[in-house]
């Protein structure tokens, strides 16, 4: 899952979608992009993120995590190429004042770009000392696809030695949104699609360090259960990924919203909410 729960770079719906990307994007924000908190918190724990911190964090998306670290008191950058109306829901989470409000405190210690690592460098700051990349990679074929890259023009801002975040999905038998995420892999295979699903291998962040230039220095995994307060609500969260963009296009959105429907039924609680427990993983590297 730019931040989503993969790498956002599966085909577009065809001309039979209605995708709103801005309702898209709001449901994101609203609804999916919360399920990865306790990564944030663990991940911000472990490196004792704080006021000295000064946090790059690519494909930023909405910019929650950059808002959590920037309540720690660290100087937070995101960058976003991809997703503009999730860039556009950072801005109005971080920057406040660019809507005629008030500021909020320490606003002016966030700065978000609409494009590559590259204009994140500011030659009157100090580099930075923590680069995230939290778009869970292992969950398509084929998702850490341009990571190293990105990776690679991030690392020349960045202080020798600075931890860099990766992340992946965990085993599938510990996963349980695998199942449903399976839906999307039958629905496109008729186009082949680059996105099928695929398990989490054990080395996918050490691979990606490596092809980065990085030095592996630790790892940990982190309970991430997907919890929904209702059958809708829990469509329009997985939906707001992307992950299914491939399917909706190779059926249509209706067949899709149905079969994503009926692999949700068997996680649905009597309550009506949906329950799905996962583990993900994060790697820290460093810079060289």
């Amino acid at each position: 899952m730019t931040p989503t729960l993969v790498r956002q770079h599966l085909p577009h719906a065809g001309p039979t979608s209605r995708v709103d990307p801005c309702s898209r994007a709001r449901d994101w924000a609203e609804i999916q992009e919360r399920m990865l908190v306790p990564l944030y918190e663990a991940v911000y724990e472990r490196l004792e993120v704080g006021p000295s911190t000064r946090l790059l964090g690519l494909g930023c998306g909405s910019g929650l995590a950059l808002l959590m670290a920037a309540s720690r008191g660290a100087t937070v950058t995101g960058v976003d190429a991809c997703t503009p109306e999730r860039l556009a829901l950072a801005r109005e989470r971080l920057l406040p004042e660019a809507w005629g409000t008030r500021a909020r405190a320490g606003a002016r210690d966030v700065r978000l770009v609409d494009g590559p690592p590259g204009e994140a460098e500011n030659a009157d700051a100090p580099a930075y000392n923590l680069v995230t990349a939290f778009e869970p990679i292992g969950c398509t074929a084929g998702d850490s696809e341009g990571l190293g890259e990105l990776l690679k023009a991030a690392t020349p801002l960045a202080a020798r030695g600075t931890p860099v975040i990766l992340v992946g999905w965990g085993p599938p038998e510990r996963c349980t949104t695998s199942s449903v995420l399976r839906v999307a892999t039958k629905l496109a295979d008729p186009l082949r699609s680059p996105g099928s699903w695929r398990p989490a291998r054990r080395d996918d962040l050490e691979e990606v360090a490596q092809r980065a230039g990085l030095r592996p220095d630790g790892s940990g995994r982190v309970a991430c259960p997907f919890g929904y307060a209702d059958m809708d609500n829990a469509v329009r969260g997985l939906l707001s990924t992307g992950l299914f963009d491939a399917a909706a296009a190779a059926t249509d959105q209706a067949q899709v919203d149905k079969e994503l429907t009926e692999a949700l039924h068997a996680h649905q609680r009597h309550d009506g909410t949906v329950w799905m427990p996962n583990v993900f993983r994060y790697l820290i590297a460093r810079t060289p």
